[in-house]
């Protein structure tokens, strides 16, 4: 029998520090987010101070080539949100949020540590020289190297992990069956995107000046204490957190469907799948807690139906070779959804190149305002300023004009948007082209081709066009891309939408450094595209093959878009109600 004293007082799904019941007045809301959101802008704060500036430390300090560092750069950021998915798997199947935002900010502030000292001790960079066309620079030496990509890649394991769990555990902090702290949850993600943004903002202006200025031994170590404050400060909250048990990842039964389909290949599907094993069949007992949507039979990838087959000759049934028609049909839902995410991966490709070889432009043109010369880093100013500036656009202009022309009271549906942003994202490859053409003939016109070093008489406001573009059309894809996932992704599978949006951003970058590897290999000997000194190539190539595939891929993203049905018109067309699914944000 419960007390009455108690009821409504603690939560029943979710646990303080020493795995009591939480109470809703001591635990959770407001003071716990917060510490959380200091976190996470700590953690945009270091990685983006460290990315956004690295392709002027590879090149000027440790005296690598344009196209090793735009690949170091590109693997760099490609590595951390790959390892984003690592870090999910972690805390939802072992670990838990908490701990994995613990031991993965602990990580990334070791990185951050290693940076910081391998620019303050001499003996683990290359001497310093002026590069002109006279010297010949002596680049970073083996065990050089290895520090450095031992701290970027520690660096990037913590971001991933960090990544992963720190808006999923900003959520657990706000309880959805109360209506105020429902709305208060969607203020939570309100300033979670602003806190995002001023950690970049502070990044690509504070933080680049200081590393330009004063020196990257200050500019990371700023870096290093940011991400050290970060941790101390949620450390801080333990006892007010509010702790959900371990759900499992959706990997797991993504690979299981699989494993059960394979086992069970030889066996013949029958005529009625009302045959097949579902929900209603498992007994009550093995009834997962949360109790799923059954979803109707679809006649597509139907070999993974055998999946549900009831094999009369195994003894003891689980997951790994028998599961519901439900789980099935959510891992279709999957696959039907990877066309879209595949053609979305290009974009990411073009985002790359506004922190490899736009900066590196910008490091040769002239960045004087007045007396003040502007860091060649700093222009993703304008990059952020883009994303701020065309979310409220699209809200209060673009949206009622959308939905008066086409009926459809969202605006633009999410693949539409992330349409908007492959078109934006291809004429950024086209101004950008041409902007490398004509900064091309000032240099040449004023005899500077062959002087790396040397200043060419052309504002650096002309790549703000290509900042502003692509700003604009990751404001589009990004959103798109995240509304997308979150809707058609089956109920439950909570990290599944970030794990996949997440893994479009990551093999963008690996694209870039590979399209630039080939690049570089096939153009090398002859007149190379991507030489140590831009004057001397043909840039403006690279962005055009960037603009052909850009075109290419929109092409093939408008055919899967068109044969793509949403999930709730598939279930409506079935009859079936779709039930509201938790709102989830990243």
């Amino acid at each position: 029998m419960s007390l009455p004293v108690t009821q409504g007082k603690t939560l029943p799904d979710a646990w303080d520090y020493k795995g009591r019941p939480a109470e809703r007045s001591k635990s959770g809301g407001w003071t716990s987010a917060a510490m959380i959101l200091g976190v996470e802008a700590c953690e945009r704060l270091t990685t983006l101070g460290i990315a956004v500036n690295l392709v002027t430390y590879l090149t000027e300090t440790m005296h690598l080539g344009n196209a090793t560092s735009a690949t170091t750069v590109t693997n760099f950021l490609g590595t951390s949100f790959l390892l984003c998915l690592l870090g999910g798997f972690i805390a939802d199947t072992f670990l838990g949020r908490y701990l994995t935002i613990g031991i993965f900010a602990t990580v990334q502030a070791t990185g951050v540590t290693i940076l910081t000292i391998s620019t303050v001790i001499p003996s683990l960079r290359p001497p310093k020289c002026t590069r002109d066309n006279t010297t010949t620079c002596i680049p970073a030496s083996g065990m050089q190297l290895i520090i450095l990509y031992l701290a970027l890649y520690l660096t990037a394991l913590g971001t991933g992990g960090l990544k992963s769990s720190v808006s999923g555990f900003g959520s657990d902090q706000f309880d959805e069956s109360d209506p105020k702290e429902r709305s208060q949850m969607t203020n939570f993600f309100n300033w979670f995107f602003f806190f995002i943004n001023i950690g970049s903002l502070g990044s690509v202006t504070i933080l680049v000046y200081i590393q330009d200025n004063l020196g990257r031994e200050w500019g990371y170590g700023i870096c290093a204490c940011a991400i050290v404050i970060g941790l101390v400060v949620f450390l801080s909250g333990t006892r007010r957190y509010r702790f959900k048990k371990l759900v499992g990842s959706p990997l797991t039964q993504i690979a299981a469907v699989f494993v059960a389909a394979w086992k069970k290949r030889d066996l013949q599907l029958p005529s009625d799948p009302a045959l097949l094993f579902n929900i209603d069949d498992v007994a009550d007992g093995l009834k997962k807690k949360k109790k799923k949507q059954k979803l109707p039979h679809s006649k597509q990838f139907r070999f993974l139906d055998k999946a549900a087959i009831k094999d009369p000759s195994v003894q003891e049934a689980n997951k790994w070779n028998l599961a519901t028609l439900t789980d099935v049909e959510e891992v279709k839902l999957v696959l039907r959804m990877l066309p879209i995410w595949a053609t979305t991966v290009i974009f990411w490709t073009v985002y790359a190149q506004m922190t490899t070889f736009s900066v590196s432009q910008a490091t040769t043109m002239n960045r004087h305002i007045g007396n003040f010369q502007i860091p060649p880093a700093s222009l993703t100013v304008f990059f952020v300023g883009s994303i701020l500036l065309t979310v409220p656009i699209y809200d209060r202009l673009i949206v009622p004009i959308a939905r008066k022309v086409l009926k459809n009271p969202q605006g633009l549906t999410p693949l539409q948007r992330i349409a908007v942003g492959l078109v934006l994202s291809i004429i950024a490859m086209v101004a950008a082209a041409l902007t490398e053409i004509k900064r091309l003939r000032v240099a040449s016109s004023h005899g500077l081709t062959n002087d790396p070093a040397a200043q060419i008489p052309l504002s650096v406001f002309w790549l703000v066009p290509q900042f502003l573009l692509v700003g604009a059309g990751e404001a589009f894809t990004y959103i798109g891309q995240l509304d997308f996932f979150l809707r058609e992704c089956p109920k439950g599978m909570k990290t599944m939408s970030t794990g996949l949006f997440l893994s479009t951003l990551s093999l963008g970058f690996f694209v870039s450094s590979l399209l630039v590897t080939i690049v570089h290999k096939v153009t090398g000997n002859k007149k190379p595209w991507l030489p140590d000194n831009l004057n001397q190539g043909r840039l403006y190539d690279f962005y055009w093959l960037l603009a052909i595939l850009s075109c290419l891929n929109l092409a093939i993203y408008l055919v899967f878009a068109k044969w793509y049905v949403y999930k709730d018109k598939r279930l409506a067309d079935e009859g079936i109600e779709l039930e509201e699914a938790e709102p989830t944000f990243h």
